[in-house]
């Protein structure tokens, strides 16, 4: 099992007190659409350009045992204020295998669209937060650290360019997923499978690398939000192909 921990590089912003709070005023949260019922999808077509390539495996590997698993998480999200169906997948790549007999992992890439924050301009994209363990158990799915970069669907003074997010890669949104639906197999060639997974006892941090913005948007977000009171839910289709 290995983990991969990375740096976000954050800029700070100045703004003064009197902006701030107009600026709060404007970002007051409405009531967020209702979730509702969706039908069973047809199969996604999964891209495997985001895999980590062979030449990334462990110095050791042998890529005739080792496989690439690409994930596509849907969901709902509850952290602070926020809740908010996320309907676009959240895109997730990386190959595991064994090493003289030891599970090994190893991270490719995460993609997500972002999610508007009820009737705000604020949006929140999911981003990895440097640290993962995709090997199930008996007491849990996985484990997966992860940040939202703060953006806006419109323009907002003095919102950074980049850096501004909930949580960073020193204090992520730790995730433990346990299933809430077993494992079915979708597809035999290729293996695709599906599951679903929660976890309702993170905790969440809150804003960083927002400059003078981060406590408005703690304001705003209702953050830090302590563990118990979120809640991820992700319905997961993974397809599997080996590196031979």
């Amino acid at each position: 099992m290995t983990s991969n921990r990375g740096t976000f590089k954050r800029t700070a912003h100045r703004l003064t007190s009197a902006a701030a709070g107009a600026l709060l005023a404007g970002l007051s949260l409405g009531a967020a659409p209702a979730q509702g019922a969706e039908g069973t999808a047809p199969l996604p077509e999964f891209d495997f350009s985001a895999c980590p390539t062979v030449d990334e495996l462990p110095a050791d590997a042998d890529p005739g045992t080792w496989r690439c698993e690409v994930m596509h998480a849907t969901g709902h999200l509850r952290m602070g204020a926020v809740d908010e169906p996320l309907t676009e997948p959240m895109k997730i790549a990386f190959a595991e295998g064994r090493v003289d007999g030891e599970f090994r992992q190893v991270f490719g890439e995460m993609a997500a669209a972002p999610v508007r924050v009820g009737r705000t301009p604020l949006t929140l994209t999911p981003q990895y937060g440097g640290y993962s363990d995709f090997l199930s158990d008996d007491t849990r799915r996985g484990e997966f650290d992860i940040t939202f970069a703060i953006g806006a669907a419109r323009v907002l003074p003095a919102l950074p360019s980049s850096g501004c997010s909930v949580g960073s890669n020193e204090d992520a949104v730790h995730l433990v997923l346990k299933d809430t639906a077993p494992t079915r197999v979708l597809s035999k060639d290729p293996l695709i499978v599906a599951f679903s997974a929660q976890d309702t006892e993170f905790a969440a941090p809150g804003t960083s690398g927002c400059g003078r913005l981060n406590r408005a948007f703690d304001r705003v977000l209702d953050l830090p939000s302590a563990a118990g009171s979120n809640a991820f839910d992700m319905d997961v289709t993974v397809a599997i192909r080996p590196y031979a």
